[in-house]
């Protein structure tokens, strides 16, 4: 029995043994209570056996006190007739007071036939006043008819007789006569039957308490019993469980030589805990341990460092952590499939082993972090001299090349260190510092290692301001666009304009595009930026109108994860329809490697958008695609040469000879060529020359308002 907490409140909790013993205390209890009724109910009957004779003798006594009296107020009335017919008060009071001298007679009266009464003989009587007692009605009536009457009154008999002279009526004698203690007989009858029941009741009472006594025994023995051969191996059992939910599986000590269910049982439960047992041993190797490679996983590596900065808390030290990333892994997937992937990851993660071995560094452990990273820990008392030799000698390591199936492959590896106690007191803090100072080593360059510094926290905590900020820009109206203008090569004509967006943040001024577009790529918020983005390009577009009556499209850029979305045909046809431009107005410009990262899903979903009307640009060309020949699966509109072509063209024969081919090849599939960064007038020349269709770059205009690029147009 205990007290457990449910739900919000406390409920007592029975076991199997409080149970037994409630249900067992209720059935005595139950016993005790009908023993009790029956004791009672006998009693009951003695008593009523007891005033049921007591009443007939009572009857009896009555019936014989009836007769005597009528006797004697017949003989009486008789004695008096002549001192009443002669309204004699003297002689009558006289004759009265002998008559109640008479045993059991308590008065006399002697009335008239008009109920008045002669003479009493109580002391000082109520003569010559009439009868009216409550019997008294009934005795004048009585009288009346002549006859006797005889009524009770609780314990006394009123008996009342015409009194006759003559043959006629001259009044009527009245006694009241009184039935004292039972007679002596009646008492001697009634003794020897209180006595036979007194003593069959004892005989009762001795005969129900033997039973309920052995009945307890009976009952304490079967619990007694219940208790050694059921609830003692049934709380074993539970004790077991008990152990084993808690992973105490070596204090399991379960052993029974009984044949019967409990025995069976208690056998069948100590085989289940052995192979639950080894089946705990097997789940937590596979759950501390990483499949691929055998290190430790990250739910161990977590645990161990925990335990590691207690004990270090507790009796000071320095530790250090290393977060490892591979560089660019992703290439070896995506080039040479997964499983040379899960081989390259082998071989990496026992150099690293190895090398850790190799400084002999105590308290040491690795662990597979994620798919390419790597993180390790180490003790030692220079920390920070230790963690640079050890982060050269692995970047040493990973360099050297892998061995695969005898062809070599070359690997980089960048690594973030952070120091206990110098960085953070916390396993969660220290784990996040490792990996912003290997994000800041890639961000300088990879295949280095950078240590843990508040200044990188800052950075960290700029970018996630800038996000928050970056949340609702477009709505307090801190965000807008800007347009740079297109023009025709062949006759300087202006024909559209490249939507370019703007953020002027009202604490750190003019934010570049790089820096927010990053932040809402890896936030997510590029695709509510790029909805805003369509709808005021497609709304300013819209307003725009060429003294030549030809419609001037506007060019906005589509991320990658609108591209992969499904909702883009969708959000594209409803902003068309609200603003009112027509499809061919514009055009939607899309990275090559926002493409080839699903080649297929992009076609098909650009094929859904052209179909629109809508017309598709690949931005920054020449930078994504391995090979040109890529142009004819993927259903585009027209390419926009990137601008590291441009800028070179003049003094690079090479991407001279790159832009013409681009120029050659687009136009014989029937696609559009625009080249982007023009900045100088021998650039424009020269594309022109080569046949490209359209440019833009600062030389023909820098980007400007909605309402600079209209006048553009209708000039």
């Amino acid at each position: 029995m205990k007290l457990v907490r449910e739900q919000g409140r406390w409920r007592l909790r029975l076991g199997l043994r409080g149970q037994m013993l409630a249900m067992l205390g209720l059935m005595m209890v139950l016993v005790v209570i009908i023993f009790s009724m029956l004791w009672m109910n006998e009693k009951s009957n003695h008593r009523e056996m007891v005033s049921l004779t007591e009443a007939a003798m009572s009857n009896i006594d009555q019936g014989n006190l009836k007769r005597k009296g009528e006797s004697l107020v017949d003989r009486w009335a008789a004695d008096i007739a002549s001192a009443l017919r002669d309204r004699d008060s003297r002689a009558l009071q006289g004759k009265l007071r002998d008559l109640k001298k008479q045993n059991d007679v308590v008065y006399a009266i002697a009335f008239d036939n008009r109920g008045i009464i002669l003479a009493d003989a109580a002391e000082g009587g109520s003569n010559g006043k009439p009868m009216l007692d409550p019997l008294a009605a009934a005795v004048s009536s009585a009288v009346g008819d002549n006859k006797i009457v005889s009524q009770w009154n609780e314990k006394l008999l009123d008996i009342a007789a015409p009194v006759m002279q003559g043959g006629k009526r001259v009044g009527g004698l009245r006694i009241g006569m009184v039935l004292h203690e039972q007679s002596a007989s009646n008492v001697s009858l009634l003794q020897p039957l209180k006595n036979n029941l007194k003593q069959s009741n004892d005989r009762h009472w001795r005969w129900l308490l033997a039973t309920t006594i052995g009945m307890f025994v009976i009952a304490f023995g079967l619990l007694y019993l219940l208790e050694r051969h059921v609830v003692s191996p049934v709380r074993d059992l539970s004790l077991a469980t008990d152990q084993m939910e808690q992973g105490r599986y070596a204090d399991v000590n379960l052993s029974s030589n009984r044949l019967d269910e409990i025995g069976g049982l208690t056998r069948a439960f100590a085989r289940m805990s052995a192979g639950v047992a080894r089946h705990d041993r097997e789940i937590r190797r596979m759950a501390y341990t990483d499949s691929l490679t055998g290190l430790a996983n990250r739910l161990a590596f977590r645990e161990e460092l925990e335990d590691r900065l207690l004990t270090l808390q507790a009796h000071s030290g320095e530790l250090a952590l290393l977060f490892i990333d591979l560089d660019d892994f992703k290439r070896v997937n995506d080039t040479l499939g997964h499983e040379e992937g899960d081989e390259v990851l082998n071989q990496l993660a026992l150099r690293v082993k190895t090398t850790l071995e190799k400084h002999g560094l105590p308290g040491s452990q690795v662990a597979r972090f994620s798919g390419d990273e790597f993180i390790l820990l180490f003790l030692k008392s220079d920390i920070r001299n230790s963690s640079s030799e050890l982060a050269e000698d692995l970047l040493a390591e990973v360099r050297k090349p892998l061995n695969l199936h005898g062809n070599p492959l070359y690997l980089t590896a960048t690594i973030g260190i952070t120091l206990f106690p110098f960085d953070a007191n916390a396993a969660g803090v220290l784990l996040k510092n490792a990996d912003i100072a290997m994000y800041q080593a890639k961000v300088a360059g990879k295949n280095c290692y950078r240590f843990y510094s508040r200044a990188m926290d800052q950075a960290v905590e700029r970018r996630v301001q800038l996000e928050q900020d970056l949340r609702g820009a477009f709505e307090r109206g801190e965000m807008g666009l800007m347009y740079q203008p297109i023009y025709s090569l062949a006759d300087g004509r202006i024909v559209g304009a490249e939507a370019l967006m703007r953020w002027q943040h009202p604490r750190l001024g003019m934010v570049p595009p790089s820096t927010f577009i990053e932040v809402a790529e890896q936030s997510g918020l590029i695709e509510m930026l790029g909805r805003h983005a369509l709808v005021l390009a497609c709304n300013d577009a819209a307003m725009w109108a060429s003294k030549d009556n030809t419609l001037p499209f506007v060019s906005v850029n589509v991320s990658s994860k609108q591209l992969r979305g499904s909702e883009l045909v969708d959000v594209v046809e409803t902003v068309l329809a609200s603003s009112g431009l027509k499809p061919n107005q514009l055009h939607l410009e899309l990275t090559e490697t926002a493409i080839l990262s699903d080649e297929n899903q992009a076609s098909v979903l650009l094929s859904r958008v052209r179909a629109t009307g809508v017309k598709v640009w690949l931005d920054d060309f020449g930078t994504g695609f391995s090979g040109l020949s890529h142009l004819r699966r993927v259903p585009v509109d027209g390419v926009k040469i990137d601008r590291s072509f441009v800028t070179d063209l003049l003094r690079d024969p090479d991407d001279l000879a790159l832009t013409t081919s681009i120029i050659a090849m687009a136009h014989s599939l029937g696609i559009t060529v625009v080249a982007e960064g023009i900045e100088t007038e021998g650039q424009y020349a020269v594309l022109r020359e080569r046949g490209c269709d359209q440019g833009q770059g600062f030389w023909l205009g820098r980007p400007m308002l909605a309402q600079e690029v209209a006048k553009l147009f209708s000039a």
